[in-house]
């Protein structure tokens, strides 16, 4: 090798050298420079009180870094370099958050965490018990589980599962809700947070809700649920819908059930498309079609029935701030019993001697008149914002309008008019603030109001029974929980309301004069014709209502809940206005324009108990009534569209008391058994007799059998006992009717002594299979009325004219995906 050679490898090797040398220094000098000393700490904070959160967990994501808070909340990470990192922050009971933080020096910050057990402020299931509506209040829940077992019936069939629950029917698809003996305007139905107004004074007007939109419903006795208003003098109902997840997914469920009794059945399905990000959309729809139902021995002509519904919704659900919309269609058509309708007083007679229908067709799945058809639309808007260490604002709007047609038997070219023909619009706001940031002191306050419309068609060819009306109402509430002690907490509540009725209607002048009205009310007479008299009746009532009560924790997982409270309601406009016949109902109502408010005064105590094995739940409560609105027969009235019983309304004073029951025990693992039973004695104290259309006293037990590891299978009995009621008033009277052969006859119209006393048995199981990845498919089998027991219930309209329901197969699919 020449020394030149030599030379030029010297070179390079040495600026390889000096080259790495450059290198190493300036990474040197770049590490240096990336200081990883800094310090990120801070406080981990109940959103609501500021409270601290002992042991939250904060993690660095995609590091093994992680921390935890101590016992005033405070953390620390040490040895940070500076950029961004990004945490995850959660805490048990808690939603877990994600947070940017960028680290510049030594860093602080706050976090809050939402550590309350709801969900944004929602009913959620906690431990299988839903949150209560009330503290003191007796309520009782009915699950996503029992619901679904009605699919193709109503909220009144569902709710008897629950004691001291009866219903008020009108055959077999008309079905109303009774709370402790009270029903109609006595009882608030509140749908997906909307109080439901849909004309609900009829005793054959059935909630207009369709029951596969509920996740849950929850029953709370009397008045102490003011925050939906203080006119509960029987209770209210909270039907909530299923709450979106807050995760990316798409989740629904599919019932399809058929049904032998009415041979026909129902489908619905519904969807829900939740985000992470709060965001979700949700729809539903039911479908249902039934023919004729039957008894024991015969078909009940024209009592098939549809329904057609559907229901859509979005929002966004964060932690801070979101809104709901929600929108729902419900259309049914249900037919009226034809034998209910007479032609005369001598057929009344002998339907209501006869123990047979006096009409008794083939089975069919037509719907002739006498039915009724009623769409409700329900439109939602509701907004809310927390404030840190403080509370929620909600603020909603609703929009109801409710159609109702009820068409007769009429011939020639009226025959496909309506008899009956009423839109009902209203317009409801309200807003409510409730200060949460305090545990033991909760308050909320709030203010509503609603503007209604009822608007009948004049085209009917029918004098109205309920008249031109408008209607305000303005109310405001205020409500506090406080915490007595670790195991006692004081509700208390007030509300006032206002009502204004602007009514025009017409009077025939003899009737005017017969009621006395010539006297009391000439000053509201606009106009008089022939034979009528245009009147403007105005009325304004001012309502206050409150409730107290205490809930205590006893020992051995015992509970006690004690409740007073003071309802206050207005008459209705039926009870004001009625004048005519109810076709639907087949009787002539009449109402008073001399009605007051009725006022209630509740002692309510509730006592239950919890253990491995056994549950049981007491409920006796007392309930005076001042000015309590009655409705019951006074006579008989022929009219051109044949014979019908008259009904008055008229005000007593009235006592209810009684008591409500449930025991549930467990035999063994796979074998448990539930009873429960309810009674009630009504009095109406100023004429020393009983009330009219009261409950009689029922006891339902059942068992039940359930093997998880058999594909989550379930068989069980029930077997349902209604004895006679035995106190009743004597509303019978005598009519004179001329016949051709026998001249004139004069007999006792019997519709006071209730039918006797029955006992019911029912069947029904259940298995889920888990055939595809992601969904599953439940099969259950019923048989309603197993033994095809004949048999007439005292609060079902029909029972003069025919039997009630016989034996009943159903089947029921159901996918959840």
């Amino acid at each position: 090798m020449t020394t030149q050679s030599s030379s030029v490898l010297t070179y390079i090797f040495n600026m390889k050298k000096l080259f790495v040398t450059i290198i190493f220094v300036v990474i040197s000098m770049i590490a240096s420079a990336q200081k990883c000393s800094y310090t990120f700490k801070g406080k981990i904070t109940d959103y609501h009180d500021g409270s601290p959160l002992f042991g939250a967990l904060i993690q660095i994501i995609g590091t093994d870094v992680e921390v935890y808070s101590d016992f005033d909340g405070n953390f620390k990470i040490e040895n940070l370099c500076e950029g961004t990192i990004e945490l995850q922050i959660s805490h048990p009971e808690c939603d877990s958050i994600l947070k940017t933080i960028a680290i510049q020096g030594d860093t602080t910050e706050n976090i809050k965490l939402e550590h309350h057990l709801e969900e944004i402020g929602e009913v959620i299931v906690t431990d299988n018990h839903l949150k209560s509506t009330t503290n003191s209040g007796a309520e009782s829940t009915i699950s996503e589980k029992v619901i679904q077992q009605y699919s193709n019936g109503s909220i009144g069939d569902a709710l008897k599962e629950i004691s001291g629950i009866s219903s008020l029917n009108t055959g077999g698809s008309i079905v109303k809700p009774v709370v402790n003996g009270m029903h109609s305007s006595r009882v608030l139905i509140i749908n997906n947070g909307v109080r439901m107004q849909d004309q609900e004074w009829g005793v054959e007007h059935a909630p207009n809700v369709d029951i596969n939109t509920a996740s849950s419903i929850t029953v709370v006795k009397g008045a102490s649920a003011l925050r939906y208003g203080g006119d509960a003098v029987g209770g209210t109902i909270v039907i909530d819908g299923t709450q979106p997840l807050k995760a990316d997914s798409i989740y629904g469920k599919t019932v399809l059930t058929g049904v032998s009794n009415g041979r026909g059945g129902s489908i619905t399905s519904s969807i829900i498309s939740t985000k992470k990000s709060g965001w979700y959309a949700k729809g539903q729809g039911t479908f249902k079609y039934l023919g004729d139902y039957e008894a024991p021995d015969y078909i009940l002509s024209n009592t098939g029935s549809r329904e057609k519904d559907f229901s859509i919704g979005g929002g966004l659900r964060k932690l801070e701030y979101g809104f709901n919309t929600y929108y729902s269609y419900y259309n049914t058509q249900i037919g009226i019993l034809r034998a209910s309708h007479i032609g005369s007083v001598s057929d009344l007679v002998k339907a209501l001697e006869s123990n047979t229908p006096t009409v008794i067709n083939d089975f069919t799945y037509n719907i002739n008149a006498p039915y009724q058809d009623v769409t409700h639309h329900l439109a939602k808007f509701d907004f809310y914002r927390r404030f840190s260490e403080l509370g929620k604002l909600s603020f909603q709007y609703d929009f109801q309008k409710n159609n109702r047609k009820e068409y007769d038997i009429r011939r020639g070219d009226d025959k496909d008019k309506p008899s009956m023909d009423m839109v009902l619009n209203t317009h409801s706001l309200s807003t409510v603030f409730d200060f949460d940031a305090v545990q033991s002191n909760k308050f909320s306050i709030g203010i509503s109001g609603n503007y209604q419309k009822n608007t009948p068609n004049p085209e009917t060819g029918v004098r109205r029974l309920i008249p031109d009306y408008e209607q305000l109402n303005l109310g405001v509430f205020g409500s506090l929980d406080h915490q007595l002690s670790e195991n006692t907490i004081l509700d208390i509540g007030a509300r006032y309301d206002f009502n204004h009725i602007d009514a025009k209607k017409y009077y025939i002048t003899s009737r005017w004069v017969e009621r006395g009205y010539d006297e009391e009310f000439a000053d509201i007479i606009v106009d008089e014709y022939d034979t009528q008299l245009l009147t403007n009746p105005i009325f304004n009532f001012h309502n206050i209502s409150g409730t107290i009560g205490l809930k205590t924790v006893l020992k051995n997982n015992n509970n006690l809940l004690v409740n007073v409270s003071l309802a206050s309601r207005s008459p209705n406009a039926s009870e004001l206005f009625s004048d005519g016949l109810h076709h639907s109902a087949a009787i002539i109502e009449l109402g008073d324009l001399r009605m007051k408010q009725e006022v209630s005064k509740k002692l309510s105590l509730n006592y239950s108990k919890q253990s491995n094995n056994i549950s049981f739940d007491i409920n006796p409560y007392i309930n005076l009534i001042k000015d309590f609105i009655v409705l019951q027969p006074t006579g008989i009235e022929q009219t051109t569209r044949g014979a019908f019983p008259v009904w008055e309304y008229s005000q007593i004073n009235a006592l209810f008391t009684g008591i409500d029951a449930s025991l549930d025990y467990t035999i063994v693992p796979n074998l448990s058994f539930s009873s429960k039973a309810a009674y009630i004695y009504a009095q109406d104290t100023e004429n020393d007799r009983p009330i009219i259309d009261i409950p009689a006293t029922n006891w339902t037990n059942s068992i039940l059998f359930t093997r998880s590891d058999w594909n989550s299978f379930e068989a069980g009995l029930k077997y349902e006992t209604v004895f006679k009621q035995t106190r009743f008033p004597n509303n019978d009277f005598d009519i004179s009717y001329t016949t051709t052969t026998n001249g004139t006859i004069t007999k006792t119209v019997a519709l006071s002594e209730p039918p006797k006393g029955y006992g019911l048995l029912h069947f029904n199981t259940q298995c889920t299979f888990n055939w595809f990845k992601k969904s599953d498919l439940t099969v259950g089998f019923s048989i309603q009325n197993l033994l095809n027991t004949r048999y007439r219930d005292y609060l079902n309209r029909q029972r003069y004219y025919a039997d009630d329901l016989g034996r009943n197969f159903k089947v029921q699919l159901t996918f959840t995906y």
